[in-house]
């Protein structure tokens, strides 16, 4: 895709399954990566990976709750690969629970990872991105936040918040170069999903009512979004801001 070789692009979650395959998608097409992960082991293993296959990217540790640590992890990004003009907020974290049976606890973690984690890391990006008058943000939700998704009301919320707050920053930062876009994976073979099955007491089960449910027929796979990611962060979408494009194979098919 147009403009994407030799762009720094950081992508939080980096080292997980939607993450690791849009870090390679990105070193395919010529971006220099920082792989964003609290696990840095994984994230060093990809980009060691990465490298053996022709493309550029380098580990950061990086605790996206910690506002501190993540505004460290971003110069140390920008020092090694230079000036970010892309950033992919994929990190996330859930638990299947209905709301009447969770507790306080998980309500901040959930929140902390999958809200205030992507602020964190829009409030270390933007400020370059507004100087330089330049930036491309895709924010990852999920069709949860679209269409409401059982034992996971909170973390529907979160990523209905990240909805309304992706298309506020479109507005605000549009006259600047800068746009944003969010995609909206549906169920992906991902730790993830593979832990909110778990939760629910009942994998194979649910697995089965999901691929049921999808009119592909079948659980999305995380190579299955890197495509879309890419488009809002290339040039080819230099015009589109503030759209949510859901990858869930028919699964939601909301306007």
């Amino acid at each position: 895709m147009r403009g994407l070789r030799d762009r720094t692009v950081i992508v939080t979650g980096g080292a997980g399954g939607i993450g690791s395959a849009t870090c390679r998608r990105f070193a395919a097409e010529g971006a220099r990566v920082a792989i964003f992960d609290i696990d840095a082991a994984a994230a060093g293993r990809l980009a060691d990976a990465i490298a053996a296959e022709g493309g550029t990217a380098r580990p950061f540790a990086c605790d996206i709750t910690d506002h501190a640590a993540v505004r460290a992890a971003v110069a140390a990004a920008e020092e090694a690969l230079g000036p970010v003009g892309v950033l992919v907020n994929n990190a996330g974290w859930d638990v299947f629970r209905l709301f009447a049976d969770s507790t306080p606890e998980e309500w901040r973690r959930l929140i902390e990872v999958n809200l205030i984690g992507a602020l964190n890391m829009h409030h270390a990006v933007l400020p370059g991105m507004v100087a330089r008058r330049a930036g491309r943000i895709v924010n990852i939700a999920s069709d949860a936040a679209r269409v409401g998704s059982s034992g996971e009301a909170v973390y529907a919320a979160c990523k209905a918040g990240l909805l309304g707050f992706s298309k506020t920053l479109a507005r605000e930062h549009a006259r600047q170069g800068i746009t944003v876009n969010v995609v909206c994976p549906g169920p992906t073979a991902t730790t993830l999903f593979e832990g909110y099955k778990q939760g629910a007491g009942n994998p194979e089960k649910l697995e089965e009512a999901f691929r049921r449910a999808v009119p592909m027929g079948r659980i999305g796979a995380p190579e299955d979004l890197p495509g879309a990611i890419l488009f809002f962060a290339s040039d080819d979408a230099a015009y589109v801001t503030g759209q949510v494009l859901s990858v869930s194979g028919g699964l939601t098919m909301a306007g």
